[in-house]
């Protein structure tokens, strides 16, 4: 089993980006392997690590299809909805309170 480099945080070499950096340079791993790890060192924790891909091996983004737009603005409706009184709420509803802010706080509770 090979082992992979490990460099310091901000020391990687040029042509290694993590997925996020490839993401914004609108390319994607496109299946390699990892190259190589960055490592972050915290106090009294394990250091953080962040995986490495080669730039000249990524593969362009896939474009999003209508179905896959379709598909993602409908799950993003189903946020909105309240399960306890069934309306849009306008806004995604924050999994803490499970439901919308009126059904959570009804005017009987913040009156008294």
């Amino acid at each position: 089993m090979a082992t992979i480099p490990v460099y310091r945080w901000r020391l990687a070499p040029d042509g290694l980006a993590t997925r996020r950096q490839l993401r914004a340079l609108g390319l994607r791993p496109g299946g390699q392997d990892v190259a190589a790890q960055v490592e972050r060192p915290r106090r009294r924790r394990e250091p953080l690590v962040a995986y490495l891909y080669r730039v000249e091996q990524a593969k362009p983004v896939r474009p999003m299809t209508p179905a896959k737009w379709a598909a993602l603005a409908k799950a993003n409706a189903a946020r909105r909805v309240c399960p306890e009184c069934r309306r849009d709420a306008g806004y995604v509803i924050p999994p803490s309170l499970g439901m919308c802010t009126p059904c959570a706080f009804p005017e009987e509770q913040r009156a008294a």
